[in-house]
């Protein structure tokens, strides 16, 4: 992916912030080099269900209503139910590059479910997670990972945005994925685990993509063409890729017989 850099205003160079998600098995390295001073005012995008995109100077919640205060002043309440999600603008950091220097998409990564791939952090709901994931094919480690990151296993957490639960589903996403209890861990991670695998279908056996979609928007992965320069959702990817590491798939029976032709003849034949 290519990376875009935006310059500073009020400067003569370059700042960047990037994000460096590395090869298969090794840990993921989050450098961060911001030269502007002073930054950009803090802004939010809050996304609606129907697609509109607002851009806020700040938000409050008001048990099912959100308060959206706008940049000019003035502020006005929607139904909560009709806000999809809200994630950091991008101005909240001044210069962004996010560049991606793992291998091509076609990289061999591996996202389904494995009984070998257990939930990463021996919690009570090891067994609600294995079951979910096995019922959508979804890694049950990544899964883990990902409510460690939104909830911390508080199945009765709710954030400030309002999404609640276990794997923190906005009222929006819960109505649209069926989830009428999202306070219940067993309905709340299947609903959850459900997105999950709509965001794989779409975006292929990507990690990264998966995650930012789930933090940002599939909208917001499209528009960047990969991770969205949001700082939230950049901390977010490279957060959970700390705690959990990709799978590889074996390579194709065709691949290693070749690889095993041109080691020559000493080489070990390919395994059967």
């Amino acid at each position: 992916m290519k990376s875009s850099f935006r310059e500073c205003p009020g400067t003569g160079g370059r700042s960047r912030f990037r994000v460096r998600l590395p090869p298969l098995r090794s840990a993921v390295l989050l450098t961060l080099a911001v030269a502007c001073a002073p930054a950009a005012a803090s802004a939010e995008l809050i996304v609606f269900e129907d697609g509109r995109v607002v851009k806020a100077a700040g938000y409050s919640l008001h048990t099912d209503e959100l308060e959206i205060v706008l940049p000019g002043g003035g502020s006005y309440r929607v139904d909560l139910s009709r806000v999809e999600r809200i994630v950091d603008d991008e101005v909240v950091v001044a210069s962004v590059a996010v560049e991606d220097l793992r291998p091509t998409p076609s990289a061999p990564y591996d996202l389904s479910f494995s009984e070998a791939r257990r939930p990463l952090f021996g919690t009570a709901y090891d067994a609600v997670i294995e079951k979910a994931a096995k019922e959508e094919n979804l890694d049950a480690s990544f899964v883990s990972a990902l409510i460690r990151a939104e909830s911390n296993y508080d199945s009765r957490a709710v954030s400030r945005k309002g999404a609640r639960g276990l794997m923190q589903l906005m009222p929006a996403t819960a109505k649209r994925l069926s989830v009428h209890r999202p306070f219940d861990p067993e309905s709340n991670v299947r609903g959850g685990v459900r997105y999950l695998r709509e965001l794989v279908d779409r975006f292929g056996h990507r990690p990264d993509l998966v995650l930012a979609a789930y933090n940002a928007g599939e909208g917001a992965v499209e528009t960047y063409g990969g991770v969205p320069p949001y700082r939230e959702t950049v901390g977010y990817v490279a957060r959970i890729m700390t705690w959990w590491q990709p799978r590889e798939t074996p390579p194709a029976v065709g691949t290693a017989v070749a690889s095993a032709a041109s080691a020559g003849p000493g080489a070990s034949p390919a395994p059967k």
